[in-house]
């Protein structure tokens, strides 16, 4: 055998081992992470979207978000997310900032309590107020677009009297509050508006029927009283005070704690109507008229 074939065979040898050893690297001892490697690259061909595509996913989803939010929004009440304690004072506050220099109100932080689905801030709240601020504030606390529930209310009335002798009657109040949040965003909105919270006018329960307390004659009203008629004129009555101020009214003109109701030109009298504390008193004046001397 010459040495030209030796080499050959050797080579082809080689050759045969590089490929057998190539091989057996390549499909047995790279086969499990190249397995592992095609996995990933399908996994990842599944999520593989263009621009566009991702972008129509994102408007759909913003759309789906603000359906959500429109629906949470229009609901009555809504429960917050990680509410601070300071939240309620400030809402006191925009509510009382309004109310007579005779109403005022103290709130006081109590606890925290914990349920399965909500958090709850107790508050008390005390203070003195006259009836319709009184209403407001409670129906502020629940109303509110943020769950409070107001509890535990109890009252009593309050009269307050001024240097210059005017009445003002009030109550004085106190309740228990609670304010829900929750650690769970799916109940957040995230631009809340709050609902309307001024009530319509109410009657005052707690202002008396009969009082003892009689305002002062603050805008200089005539005092029928101690009135007297001087004269019955086409346009009027002419009358005076016990300080010799005179007044010249007509029907329906406004006096000291009444109106006056009626002029009878035939019988030269005029009649008025009083409330004196509650009770209503009808008052005549009539005109005296000086005797001619014989």
């Amino acid at each position: 055998m010459s040495g030209k074939l030796k080499n050959t065979i050797i080579m082809v040898i080689i050759l045969v081992l590089l490929v057998l050893g190539g091989g057996v690297y390549n499909f047995i001892y790279q086969k499990a992470k190249i397995n592992d490697r095609q996995k990933k690259i399908k996994a990842l061909k599944l999520y593989q979207l263009d621009t566009d595509a991702l972008n129509q996913q994102f408007i759909l989803l913003s759309k789906r978000v603000a359906e959500l939010d429109s629906v949470l929004a229009n609901r009555r009440y809504n429960v917050p997310h990680i509410l601070s304690q300071s939240n309620f004072f400030e809402f006191v506050n925009k509510v009382n900032y309004k109310f007579s220099p005779y109403s005022y109100c103290n709130v006081e932080y109590i606890e925290m309590q914990t349920s399965n689905n909500f958090m709850v801030y107790v508050y008390t709240v005390n203070g003195v107020a006259e009836f319709n601020d009184f209403v407001e504030l409670i129906y502020a606390i629940e109303e509110s677009k943020q769950l409070k529930k107001v509890e535990s209310v109890e009252l009593s009335n309050n009269v307050k009297v001024d240097a210059d002798a005017s009445p003002h009657y009030l109550i004085t109040y106190k309740f228990k509050v609670r304010v829900f949040f929750s650690n769970d965003e799916r109940f957040y909105v995230k631009d809340i508006k709050e609902n309307m919270l001024s009530p319509n006018p109410s009657y005052d329960i707690f202002y008396p029927l009969i009082r003892n307390e009689i305002p002062p004659n603050k805008e200089k009203l005539l005092d029928v009283q101690s009135a007297q008629l001087l004269a019955i004129i086409p346009d009027g009555a002419f009358l005076s005070d016990t300080s010799g101020n005179t007044f010249l009214l007509w029907e329906g003109d406004k006096v000291f704690l009444g109106y006056l109701t009626n002029i009878n030109y035939q019988n030269n009298e005029v009649y008025f109507v009083l409330n004196k504390g509650g009770l209503i008193e009808n008052v005549t004046l009539k005109l005296v008229k000086e005797k001619k001397s014989k």
